[in-house]
């Protein structure tokens, strides 16, 4: 399952997505994981493993909505984990 299917299942809410994105973009040294029942997503992780949005963060003149927008991207494609943390 990826973060996106869990957000088109209702596993993941608006309110939960803005702030963990919100949460990592305000300190990306800081861990922020998603929980989607017993599963998690590392938002960081989702990320670095995940090419452009790391450019489009790395992009020092980036806009607030840009930025958002990445980390968004990232964590709707990235896998969700049992367990991990």
């Amino acid at each position: 399952m990826t973060g996106g299917e869990a957000y088109k299942q209702k596993l993941i809410t608006d309110d939960a997505l803005d702030a963990a994105i919100a949460a990592y973009l305000a300190d990306p040294s800081k861990p922020v994981v998603l929980v989607i029942g017993d599963k998690r997503l590392d938002v960081a992780a989702a990320v670095l493993a995940h090419q452009w949005s790391a450019d489009e963060l790395a992009v020092g003149d980036a806009t607030p909505a840009r930025r958002r927008n990445a980390g968004k991207t990232a964590v709707l494609v990235a896998p969700v984990w049992f367990g991990c943390l």
